[in-house]
């Protein structure tokens, strides 16, 4: 069942996902589209996110945004009265460590691999001025065997770093470490199932990556209503690897997997293989805590597991 929505309100707003918009020419969403977007989500009892371009506003489309309780994703350049802020980038991260942080303010870092095995020193300079970080990589479908390796380095840095802050009486959230220690189940991003945007054309998509791309589509309009075909496949029951997985704090990126296996409800190896190594090493960091003392008393302790990509224990499920 449909409980978010996420309304994008220009062709350029900012990118908070995996999912790149090369979009230059801007299309502000008419005011009268996103007053019959609020009235839909007002009428369907559900939680705004409303995405903001890069410039500000033209007069009275703020007053309107206002008019429902919502939370506000934004870029660096236009962040004031931002929940969550999007670091495009190291330079934007970097930008943010000379200009200082909000601390109860959300953080979004979208970057590339290198960029994350490079400059890890940048994401620490961050994690403990801010109440969230959430670290996104853009281009998980080049990961190979020896990025594998380095992105388990980097997060056994971070897990290290994470330790020391919670040594000290702060309790820092990171998404590639902390989340899974906190969850008893899937938490993915629930495009299509649980959540649906709406783009400056009037018409709904899966998520904001399917307005985006070129071979994206919609799925219904505000004129004619929502219209999911086979709605089950975006579903966690219908997704045959997933279903049986315990990486929680896995997306489940449904762009991702139509992108890498031309099946919504599939992820790719170089997404498991990533999330499997995130759980890992929050199981670790886990371990590593509660010898510090009580923490996290009433969450299971995360199992050993032997193996990185789910796919290959498919025999095991066909046992059971």
């Amino acid at each position: 069942m449909i409980q978010y929505i996420v309304i994008l309100l220009d062709d350029t707003s900012v990118p908070f996902c995996h999912y790149p918009n090369k979009k230059q020419e801007r299309r502000l969403m008419p005011l009268d589209t996103l007053k019959a977007g609020i009235l839909y989500a007002m009428k369907e009892n559900l939680n705004v996110q409303f995405v903001y371009p890069s410039y500000h506003l033209p007069v009275g489309y703020e007053e309107v945004i206002e008019s429902i309780d919502h939370v506000k994703i934004k870029p660096l350049v236009v962040s004031d009265g931002a929940d969550v802020v999007v670091l495009d980038g190291m330079e934007e991260a970097e930008l943010l460590v000379r200009k200082g942080m909000k601390y109860a303010t959300s953080y979004v870092l979208r970057i590339d691999k290198d960029s994350l095995f490079a400059q890890s020193d940048t994401i620490l300079s961050i994690l403990d001025k801010v109440a969230r970080l959430n670290v996104v990589l853009t281009d998980l479908d080049r990961f190979s065997n020896d990025d594998f390796v380095s992105y388990r380095e980097r997060l056994q840095m971070l897990s290290k770093a994470v330790v020391n802050l919670y040594v000290e009486g702060k309790s820092p959230q990171l998404n590639l470490l902390t989340d899974r220690m906190m969850l008893d189940g899937m938490n993915n991003c629930g495009a299509g199932d649980t959540c649906v945007t709406l783009a400056p054309d009037g018409n709904f998509y899966v998520c904001p990556a399917f307005y985006l791309s070129e071979d994206g589509y919609a799925v219904g309009s505000l004129h004619n209503g929502l219209d999911v075909r086979n709605p089950q496949l975006y579903r966690l029951d219908h997704a045959p690897i997933c279903r049986h997985c315990d990486a929680y704090q896995c997306k489940r990126c449904i762009w991702l997997n139509r992108k890498l296996t031309l099946e919504v409800n599939t992820p790719s190896h170089e997404q498991c293989v990533v999330a499997h190594l995130e759980r890992n090493e929050s199981r670790n960091l886990m371990l590593t805590l509660r010898r510090y003392g009580e923490f996290l008393s009433d969450k299971k302790e995360i199992k050993e597991i032997s193996y990185l990509d789910p796919y290959y224990m498919r025999n095991d499920w066909n046992n059971q």
